[in-house]
């Protein structure tokens, strides 16, 4: 390759690093191009680019890009998934963790999620979620806040996504924890009202779920 050509892919994969704040860093060794193109194709339709990449060039793109962090994960024969606006991260983890597992040769070293590092097992995490649109219903179906916080969610980009996996990870934690004790509220209910001690309880409970909000 010439020079004059090595210092466009170069420039180009800058730029791609800049502007993709979500990627997957994957080996490729042992894939045969047939292989390739339909997980290309695969990618392009969850709206991610897959592109086989150089080290040498790729290493030079990141350090000019900023994101030294996957310096690492540049070892041996490298393809990335660059995620473009609107696409699915979950959709686009699932394809790579479903062509790692049929293949039995691709291997997912890690990348960017919106920005923040994560390794080869937390894009496997990634892909046994639900799709992200179906996620954020999921997560707002639990939650109780004011109007004005779910119009937010709603109208967040996917860089809230980090957000929503933990609100999901708390809200399955937190269910595990509240199941023996749901009984006690249904308790609590079936007291008559005109016992006063019980009333002022209850008065009580309105002030407590708006500082926990």
């Amino acid at each position: 390759m010439k020079k004059e050509d090595k210092e466009l892919v170069v420039a180009e994969l800058t730029e791609r690093l800049r502007t993709s704040e979500t990627l997957i860093v994957a080996d490729y060794r042992g894939l045969t191009m047939p292989q390739i193109d339909e997980l290309r194709s695969k990618l392009l339709e969850h709206g991610a680019r897959f592109a086989v990449v150089k080290n040498t060039l790729t290493r030079r793109a990141a350090e000019a890009a900023g994101v030294d962090v996957l310096l690492a994960q540049l070892e041996g024969p490298t393809a990335i998934a660059f995620l473009e606006s609107g696409g699915d991260p979950v959709a686009v983890a699932k394809a790579l963790a479903d062509a790692a597992r049929t293949t039995r040769v691709l291997t997912i070293r890690g990348g960017l999620l919106e920005g923040r590092p994560i390794e080869g097992a937390a894009v496997e995490e990634l892909a046994k979620l639900p799709p992200t649109d179906v996620l954020r219903g999921q997560v707002l179906g639990a939650i109780t806040a004011p109007l004005t916080a779910i119009v937010g969610l709603f109208t967040a980009p996917l860089q809230d996504l980090h957000g929503l996996l933990d609100a999901r990870i708390e809200q399955l934690g937190g269910q595990e924890e509240e199941t023996p004790e749901a009984a006690e509220p249904e308790a609590q209910a079936e007291v008559p009202e005109t016992e006063e001690p019980q009333a002022e309880e209850t008065s009580e409970e309105p002030q407590t779920t708006e500082e926990e909000q």
